[in-house]
């Protein structure tokens, strides 16, 4: 009896995750208007993932439109495509096939790498022990928990001093799925731990300036991608009378909140949430920054994918008071980061550069008064998306330092 109520409760495990059998991703070319409508009418008749942009609302002409499609709507997909003389491709072929082989078959669970996709349960453990391991250079701080009650632990970098210093903060993983992100945190801080006194830049940054680093912030959304839906990007968070789970944590800030490339609509990918800040973790980390505001001089959030630099404004296509400062010094950035492997980034607002996005923690962040507020989109532009293989964490996580630091040193320069 006991054996078989274990096997029925693996069964039911099993039940509950996501399989991406036979799906694929499009690259879609509109180049028409009416491509434009297709487009919009495909997702409303059948369930499309988009990918990028986030959805069907900020389609436009000439904008590359990467979407998921369930096997069950392929031929159907494949049929009016051609019909309409659009112009495609299939990025990836099998997507369960990539979700596979996304992570080293290696034996589960893992021990903490860095050039590993670690679960959460591996970073929280990696938290504890990283925090413990060089008090003078690192201190923990939980700042909240979230709507499942994990612990939001925010890891401070910089020497002790007497008084108090300036700081600059840093995020990643606020969509769940996009798990280059995280894995970017985690290998800076282990970059500024080891590299400090023999790395003359990071030595004179962590004298200076404190760093503040949120490993993973939308930490329930990042543990169902891996125990549950690997594509999946809200919050979990749920509201009575709603069976909709969720809402877009980059679209919950008060920055032009749930106006353009925002959606009311509860079961949204980008749904904007039911006010400001009604996600407790965009609530709890708007409460960190507001609370540091006087000594915060920089605000960088990681994302993925599409290989940019952006900074304010994305709800807006006016032009931050600060522009041409911020392209200035994102130029650089993007040119620093390029020198290590070639990889192309692209500068410049939000709105003007990809598309109008409101609610987005950068511009926020700006509005409050962080000039220096910038939104990375790692790798790569689409051959994988958002399942970036593991043998390309070390990649990507060393041109981003490079980017990242080459920001900090600007900051730090310009500090008074």
């Amino acid at each position: 009896m006991r054996a078989l109520l274990l096997l029925g409760l693996v069964a039911v495990a099993l039940a509950e995750i996501t399989h991406f059998e036979g799906e694929k991703v499009f690259r879609l070319k509109p180049v028409l208007d009416e491509h434009v409508t297709l487009i919009k009418d495909l997702a409303k008749s059948i369930e499309v993932d988009f990918w990028r942009p986030e959805s069907p609302e900020l389609v436009t002409i000439d904008i590359d439109v990467d979407i998921r499609v369930p096997a069950m709507y392929l031929d159907m997909v494949y049929t009016t495509l051609q019909q309409n003389d659009m112009e495609y491709r299939v990025l990836i072929e099998d997507v369960q096939s990539s979700v596979d082989a996304q992570v080293d078959n290696k034996p589960s669970p893992r021990a903490h790498s860095y050039t590993n996709y670690n679960t959460w349960d591996t970073v929280q453990s990696w938290i504890t022990s990283i925090s413990s391991s060089n008090p003078n250079l690192i201190s923990k701080q939980v700042i909240g928990s979230t709507y499942e009650g994990r612990p939001m632990t925010v890891l401070k970098l910089g020497k002790k001093s007497s008084s108090t210093k300036p700081a600059i903060f840093m995020d990643c993983g606020i969509h769940a799925r996009e798990w280059i992100s995280p894995a970017f945190c985690q290998w800076f801080v282990k970059e500024a731990l080891s590299t400090y006194g023999s790395d003359s830049q990071m030595t004179s940054l962590l004298d200076q300036m404190d760093v503040f680093v949120l490993p993973v912030f939308n930490i329930d959304g990042y543990d169902f991608t891996h125990k549950s839906n690997r594509m999946w990007r809200k919050t979990r968070s749920r509201k009575s009378g709603s069976s909709c789970i969720g809402a877009d944590p980059n679209r919950n800030w008060n920055a032009g909140w749930c106006t353009a490339g925002a959606s009311s609509n509860p079961c949204s990918d980008t749904f904007c949430g039911y006010s400001p800040e009604s996600e407790i973790e965009v609530k709890n980390v708007a409460d960190f920054i507001r609370r540091n505001k006087s000594v915060l001089k920089a605000y960088l959030t990681i994302h993925s994918y599409s290989q940019l630099l952006l900074f304010p404004y994305s709800y807006t296509f006016e032009l931050a008071a600060h522009h041409s400062e911020l392209l200035k010094v994102a130029e650089g950035a993007s040119a620093a980061l390029r020198s290590l492997y070639g990889t192309s980034y692209t500068s410049g607002p939000g709105a003007a550069t990809i598309y109008p996005a409101a609610g987005g923690s950068d511009d926020w962040a700006y509005d409050l008064g962080v000039k220096y507020s910038y939104t990375f989109e790692l790798r790569d532009t689409g051959r994988y998306g958002f399942l970036l293989p593991e043998s390309q964490i070390k990649p990507t996580c060393e041109e981003t330092m490079l980017a990242v630091k080459y920001i900090a040193a600007y900051v730090q320069k310009n500090l008074y």
